[in-house]
């Protein structure tokens, strides 16, 4: 027995230390963020530059930490502006309500189509505002993106009144818009962020967001191969959920291998939770008891099998994921490192993109209010 249990000790060691490092506290901070879409006919390009950035905001998200503490994340996601849309919604749709279920965002996310139409922008921030299970502590970091290239006047809402609200609540609102700086200015996007204590930023929608590719993005598509192969839907939304898990992989790699590369990084961190059908994340995060559960709600290589053996396979599952997240972060650490200093060898400064402003304003603001960033 001795003998057996010095043959298990590194393993345990290793899956305590990586669920220490990735796993979010119960009492933990929130960091809060609503992504307001214009998907009116010349949005394309917009969305074409969150959806190759998606998984990198979501990386920084990832890092930051209040106390020692990672934050829970959840993010929401609303489009407006769509002519599809009826007026009476004020041309206005929750894509997704605040959610840390961080794949049902890249499907909403991927699934955007732009039309012509009504862009309200007071509107569609009241109505995140108010829709919203915005937290009430202070200390939590709550954000709202709008982005888009229409008047920010237009519509019946006073956009003034929601803004100055929003700061009262200790929300920030930041306006991304696309296209001329000055004119966004002119057309009073600066206004509403000033109101809100956000920041005002400027992009060219249109263009293509660069990706450094690195040596380390293959490998680190072979250890997320591997990752999945460590998931175990359980329950009626089980299949259908990991089913979901692989199609989000390949809208990153259809992005390119460096957005593939990214989303895998988010996977090998705490932030990546899926407690609502995978066996281990219920178990480790939800404190679910897998020796409690119907044989129905079990996947299948858990049935016919007794208590013990269902714990045993668990751990081993367990051991699998905590080894190909650990690897994941390793090249993680070299890969950044490479870009670090590609991007030294820049001549001309960076161009903004949608990503870009979201990560410096987040960045900003929650450093104002207490949250430190881990260096990968």
């Amino acid at each position: 027995m001795k003998r057996l249990i010095y043959f298990f000790a590194p393993t345990l060691f290793l899956c305590q230390s990586l669920f220490s490092q990735y796993a979010v506290q119960p009492n933990a901070r929130k960091v809060q963020v609503a992504i307001l879409f214009d998907t009116s006919n010349s949005m394309d390009g917009l969305i074409d530059q969150a959806k190759s950035r998606i998984w990198s905001i979501v990386n920084e998200m990832s890092n930051l930490r209040y106390q020692g503490q990672m934050p829970t994340i959840e993010i929401a996601l609303y489009d407006y502006g769509n002519s599809t849309l009826t007026a009476e919604s004020g041309y206005i749709r929750q894509q997704v309500a605040l959610t840390n279920d961080l794949d049902v965002i890249s499907q909403k996310l991927f699934a955007l189509t732009t039309n012509g139409g009504d862009e309200y922008c007071g509107a569609v921030i009241q109505k995140s505002m108010q829709d919203l299970n915005w937290s009430v502590n202070p200390n939590d970091l709550k954000m709202i993106y709008i982005a888009g290239n229409e008047p920010f006047n237009q519509g019946s809402v006073p956009f003034r009144e929601v803004c100055t609200t929003a700061s009262t609540r200790d929300i920030f609102i930041n306006t991304i818009y696309c296209g001329d700086r000055d004119q966004g200015i002119r057309e009073f996007w600066q206004d509403c962020a000033s109101l809100a204590k956000g920041d005002y930023f400027n992009i060219n929608s249109d263009a293509q967001v660069r990706q450094i590719a690195t040596p380390y993005d293959g490998e680190i598509g072979i250890y997320n191969d591997s990752l999945n192969r460590t998931y175990y839907g359980y329950g009626s939304m089980g299949q259908v959920k990991k089913s979901l898990q692989k199609e989000q992989d390949f809208n990153a790699s259809n992005q390119a291998p460096s957005v593939a590369a990214e989303r895998a990084i988010v996977k090998s961190k705490g932030s990546y939770s899926n407690s609502g059908w995978d066996l281990v994340d219920a178990v480790d995060k939800d404190g679910k008891n897998i020796q409690e559960m119907e044989e129905s709600e079990l996947p299948d290589e858990f049935k016919g099998k007794t208590a013990e053996q269902r714990v045993e396979l668990l751990d081993s599952i367990r051991a699998d994921r905590a080894r190909f997240q650990s690897k994941i972060g390793e090249l993680a650490n070299k890969r950044q490192e490479f870009i670090t200093e590609e991007l030294k060898k820049e001549t001309t400064g960076g161009v903004d993109d949608f990503g870009t402003s979201v990560n410096n304003s987040m960045l900003k603001r929650a450093k104002e209010i207490g949250f430190e960033t881990e260096v990968p």
